[in-house]
C-alpha cells in the first residue's frame, strides 16, 4: 500500500536534511553550468539561473546569477506541463523554451531548458535552467535589438519543444539552431553546458529518493514550501498596513516615443501583499515592453527585500504576493510586441514598488539606484585573429543611500543581481577593443546626509574599422530618486569620442553606432539617490568625500555647507548649518 503525503510522518531532522540537500543540488547545478559553458556572458558575467521545481512546477530552490530570473523557471516548467501534460513527458526528455510571453518571461536571448525527473515511473521533480546565449539570430549581432518593432526580428523562438525525446537528441532542432545563429560554437557549447547541469540535478534528486524514499522526499518538499509561506507571512505581519502608491516613467522605446507613465498601488494587509499596476501605459512599438512573467519575477525581488531577503527562495514564499496588470500594457505585453530590452519596464515596475514602500521601510529599502541593465553589444573584427567578435555585457552603476549608510558604488542593478563585468584582461584578449578607462564616475550627484553611490565610467577603444556598438542606457531622462530630503542621482548615458577629436552624444538608447579604429565609446552609469538633508552630513565626512574625489570643493560649500581647505582637506568653515 502506498502512503499519501499527509500520512507520511517524517522526523524534523530528515526534513531539514532533505531540504538542505535540495538547496545544495541547485547550487551544484549552478556551478556545473558555469564551469562547462563556452561564453563569457555565462562563465564570467553569470547571466543565468538554475534550479529545481516540484512535479507541479513550484520552485524549490534556485541558484541565481541574475536576480530577475526569480520565478521564470517556474513559468517554464508550468508551460511544459500545460503543453505536454505528465502523460506525454518521458524519462530522458529535455524541453527547450524561450517564449517570452508564456514560458520565458524575458527576451529570446535567455534560453531555457526543462527536464522531468522520474522515480519509479513517476515525475518527482523538474530540473530547469535559463541562460543568456551570446546570439540567437535575429536582425542584429547579440540578438537583443534596441530598435526591433516585433518579436520576429529578435531571434529564434523555441515554443516549448523537445530537444531530447526519451534521451535521443532531436537533431533537426539542433541543425536549425546552428544555421540561424552567428556564433554557433559558443551557443551550442552553452546548450551542452545547460544539458550537463540538468542531468546533474536529475542524478542528485534520484540519489536523494533512493536514499530516503520518494514519499519522504515529497513530504519534505511539501514541508519546505509550507515553511517558506509561514516565514513570509511572519515577516508580512511586521510590515505597515495600508495603501502605498508611486508613479514614474519609462524614458522612451528607442524610437523617440515616450516618456511612458507607469504606476502602482501596493496594498498590504495581514495576509496579502498586492501590487496593482493597472493604469500603466499600453504596450509600445519599441522593445522596452516586458511580459507579465517578467514583471512577476522583478516584483518578487522587492517582495523579498521588504520581507526577508536572507530567506531561501521557493514558491511557498510568494503565496501572499498578488500582482495585477492591464492586458497588453507596457508591463504585461502580448505577442507580437518586441521585448528585447524588456528590463527597462520590468525594472521600472519593480522600482515603483520600491519607491512606494521606501519611505515606510527606511531600514529595508534605499533611495533610487541606476535601475537599467545598461547593456552594451559591440561587434566587429578582432585586430589580431581577424575573426568576428561580439561583446555582450551589462554595466555596473550606483545604488541609492539608505538610513545610516552611503549608497554602494559600482554595483549592478537589482535585476542583474550577482553578475559581473568581463574582466579587462579577458575583454582585451578575446575582443577587438582596448579598455581605456574603468573608474568610478564621481559626478557629485545624490547629495544627502548619506550620499548616493557613484556610477562608473567604462571606455572601449575600437582596434579595427567597421565595428558597431548598440547600447541601452535607460533612466537617462528620469534620474534615481532621493529619499527623506536627499538629492536625486545622475543619469545613465554614453558618448562617442572619435579619433578626429569630435564628440557625439550623450545618448540613452542608440542602435548600431559605427566605430572605426581609434574611436572610443564611453559608457557612464548613474550615481544613486541620496538620503537625508545634505546639511546633516558630518563636516569631517564631507572633507573626506572631497579628498576621495566623490564631491568637489565647490559642491561641498554650496550643497553641504562646508568649506574645505584644498591643500590639506581640513574643514575651514561651516556655512548655513544653523545650530
Amino acid at each position: 500500500m502506498t502512503l499519501t503525503n499527509q500520512e507520511v510522518k517524517v522526523d524534523p531532522f530528515t526534513i531539514e536534511i532533505v531540504k538542505d540537500s535540495l538547496i545544495a543540488i541547485g547550487e551544484e547545478m549552478f556551478h556545473a553550468l558555469a564551469r562547462t559553458s563556452m561564453s563569457p556572458i555565462i562563465y564570467e558575467v553569470l547571466d543565468y539561473a538554475s534550479g529545481l521545481t516540484d512535479s507541479k512546477g513550484q520552485l524549490l530552490t534556485q541558484g541565481n546569477g541574475v536576480t530577475g530570473f526569480i520565478g521564470m523557471l517556474t513559468f517554464m516548467v508550468k508551460e511544459t506541463l500545460n503543453k505536454f501534460g505528465e502523460e506525454e513527458l518521458k524519462e530522458g526528455d529535455i524541453i527547450i523554451i524561450n517564449d517570452s510571453y508564456v514560458g520565458g518571461g524575458s527576451h529570446l536571448s535567455d534560453v531555457g531548458l526543462v527536464m522531468p525527473i522520474f522515480h519509479e515511473g513517476k515525475i518527482i521533480a523538474f530540473s530547469a535552467n535559463k541562460a543568456h546565449w551570446t546570439d540567437v539570430g535575429g536582425k542584429d549581432p547579440g540578438s537583443f535589438s534596441n530598435d526591433a518593432t516585433e518579436i520576429y526580428q529578435e531571434g529564434l523562438q523555441f515554443p516549448c519543444v523537445k530537444l531530447f525525446d526519451e534521451g535521443k537528441l532531436n537533431q533537426a532542432v539542433l541543425d536549425i539552431i546552428k544555421s540561424n545563429i552567428r556564433f554557433p560554437d559558443l551557443s551550442i557549447g552553452d546548450l551542452w553546458a545547460q544539458v550537463a547541469a540538468l542531468r546533474t540535478g536529475e542524478k542528485r534528486v534520484k540519489e536523494l529518493c533512493e536514499k530516503n524514499s520518494a514519499e519522504v522526499v515529497q513530504a519534505s518538499i511539501d514541508h519546505h514550501l509550507d515553511h517558506g509561506e509561514q516565514m513570509a507571512r511572519k515577516e508580512l505581519a511586521k510590515l505597515p498596513k495600508g495603501e502605498f502608491t508611486a508613479e514614474d516613467f519609462v524614458d522612451d522605446d528607442g524610437f523617440g516615443n515616450g516618456p511612458f507613465p507607469i504606476k502602482v498601488k501596493v496594498t498590504i494587509t495581514d495576509d496579502k501583499f498586492i501590487c496593482d499596476f493597472r493604469g500603466s501605459h499600453p504596450q509600445v512599438p519599441g522593445p522596452v515592453n516586458c511580459t507579465y512573467t517578467g514583471l512577476v519575477s522583478a516584483v518578487r525581488t522587492i517582495f523579498l527585500a521588504a520581507t526577508n531577503p536572507s530567506q531561501d527562495v521557493n514558491d511557498g514564499v510568494f503565496r501572499p504576493l498578488e500582482i495585477i496588470t492591464d492586458p497588453k500594457s507596457i508591463l504585461a505585453a502580448e505577442r507580437p510586441a518586441p521585448v528585447s530590452i524588456y528590463w527597462e519596464s520590468m525594472q521600472g515596475g519593480a522600482d515603483l514598488v520600491w519607491q512606494a514602500l521606501a519611505p515606510s521601510l527606511p531600514d529595508r529599502l534605499s533611495a533610487g539606484q541606476l535601475l537599467s541593465v545598461c547593456a552594451v553589444t559591440l561587434s566587429g573584427e578582432h585586430h589580431v585573429t581577424n575573426e568576428p567578435f561580439l561583446i555582450v555585457e551589462p554595466s555596473a552603476g550606483g545604488w541609492g543611500a539608505a538610513k545610516g549608510q552611503d549608497g554602494a558604488r559600482g554595483q549592478f542593478c537589482i535585476g542583474d543581481g550577482e553578475t559581473y563585468n568581463v574582466p579587462v584582461e579577458v575583454a582585451e584578449t578575446r575582443y577587438g577593443v582596448m579598455i581605456d578607462e574603468y573608474s568610478l564616475r564621481t559626478d557629485g550627484a545624490g547629495a544627502g546626509e548619506f550620499i548616493g553611490g557613484a556610477g562608473v565610467t567604462r571606455a572601449y577603444q575600437a582596434m579595427t574599422d567597421k565595428q558597431m556598438v548598440s547600447a541601452t542606457f535607460g533612466r537617462n531622462k528620469y534620474f534615481p530618486w532621493g529619499l527623506n530630503g536627499g538629492d536625486e542621482g545622475s543619469p545613465n548615458e554614453f558618448i562617442i569620442e572619435k579619433v578626429n577629436g569630435e564628440t557625439d552624444g550623450p545618448f540613452g538608447i542608440y542602435p548600431r553606432y559605427p566605430l572605426n579604429r581609434g574611436d572610443v565609446v564611453k559608457l557612464m552609469t548613474a550615481t544613486g539617490g541620496g538620503y537625508g538633508n545634505p546639511i546633516n552630513r558630518p563636516a569631517e565626512q564631507v572633507a573626506k568625500d572631497v579628498k576621495n574625489g566623490y564631491i568637489s570643493i565647490q559642491k561641498a560649500k554650496n550643497v553641504f555647507g562646508v568649506v574645505v581647505n584644498e591643500d590639506n582637506f581640513s574643514v575651514e568653515e561651516l556655512i548655513g548649518r544653523g545650530n
